[in-house]
């Protein structure tokens, strides 16, 4: 499965994708640590990172957690990754949680990745209901869940708390597929 937009592409996790997560995530480390503390500390090493993708690439292909990295198309650079997790194939609900190299922030690649996703996870993978968590501090993660038309329900207490500090209200945004 390949997503293609403009000069990137969305592909599922791979196991050969040690070096370039490793190289993405100490070069994202400052972005990272409060809100992917432990996509952090599993891949501050390349051989960290070799067996994180290993493990994540099991998960995508059992069908319990689907990791995708979004790459520039002429050089394969790892530019983002996106996340679906939580999956509850009961409630056929998923969440979703991205993050974006720091020279690539503010340009839509999240946004329009999401918008990708959003449609594979409700066609391809059945879910009914795709949610994404973000502090309201996080103004770049809110315009990501608005400008893809996902509607704020309401705000989680004390849904997260990040390794420096203590337990945040986080905002819950959901998106329903519409089934005609």
């Amino acid at each position: 499965m390949r997503l293609n937009f403009g000069s990137y592409h969305i592909i599922p996790i791979h196991p050969k994708d040690g070096w370039n997560m490793c190289n993405f995530i100490v070069a994202n480390e400052d972005r990272l640590k409060s809100y992917f503390p432990l996509t952090l500390e599993q891949n501050l090493t390349p051989d960290l990172s070799n067996i994180f993708v290993a493990k994540k690439a099991k998960k995508f292909e059992a069908k319990e957690e689907f990791l995708f990295t979004l790459k520039k198309n002429e050089s394969s650079k790892l530019v983002g990754l996106v996340y679906v997790k939580e999956v509850d194939w009961d409630k056929k609900q998923g969440e979703f949680a991205y993050c974006i190299d720091y020279n690539f922030e503010g340009k839509g690649l999240i946004t329009e990745a999401i918008q990708q996703l959003s449609d594979y996870a409700f066609d391809i993978l059945g879910l009914e209901t795709l949610q994404i968590i973000s502090h309201k501090s996080n103004i770049g993660s809110i315009k990501v869940a608005e400008n893809n038309n996902f509607t704020w329900i309401k705000t989680l207490k004390n849904e997260f708390t990040p390794p420096e500090g203590n337990a945040l209200n986080m905002e819950l945004y959901e998106l329903y597929n519409e089934i005609e």
